[in-house]
């Protein structure tokens, strides 16, 4: 089995811890990329809050939780509750239909969701957060 690597940044400059993403597939679309890694990231979280539930409050995913509080590391939950994944997965597509961030596959950016990618093990896949301007 093969994993790529996931990085997240912000056009600030702002960079994630990056993580691997297990993909047993050499090619996959890009929708699907990114479906695997929100399902993960959703995983990931559920699984903490499970043996940690005091330590975990904040949801570090590529899109915002409904009803969840942007904070500097990631999103507040408003309680203890489960994160729908295939919400989260619906929120992350639609995202990007709306350049709410960009997809880098090794060096070259990704613009279709349903272009394939190579996924050679140990590629580095950034997920580049977009942040709105002011005024505009």
């Amino acid at each position: 089995m093969g994993s790529v690597i996931v990085v997240d940044e912000t056009t600030s400059g702002e960079c994630a811890e990056a993580w691997e993403l297990a993909v047993q597939e050499e090619r996959l679309t890009l929708s699907e990329l990114v479906r695997r890694r929100v399902r993960e990231e959703v995983a990931r979280y559920h699984q903490a809050v499970r043996y940690d539930a005091e330590s975990v409050e904040v949801f570090r995913g590529l899109v915002r939780p409904s009803g969840a509080e942007r904070v500097l590391d990631g999103y507040r939950l408003r309680g203890r509750r489960e994160i729908d994944a295939e919400e989260q997965c619906r929120l992350a597509l639609g995202a990007f239909g709306r350049n709410g961030f960009l997809v880098l596959v090794g060096e070259r950016q990704v613009e279709e969701l349903d272009a394939v990618v190579e996924l050679a093990p140990g590629t580095t896949v950034v997920f580049l957060k977009l942040v709105p301007l002011v005024g505009g």
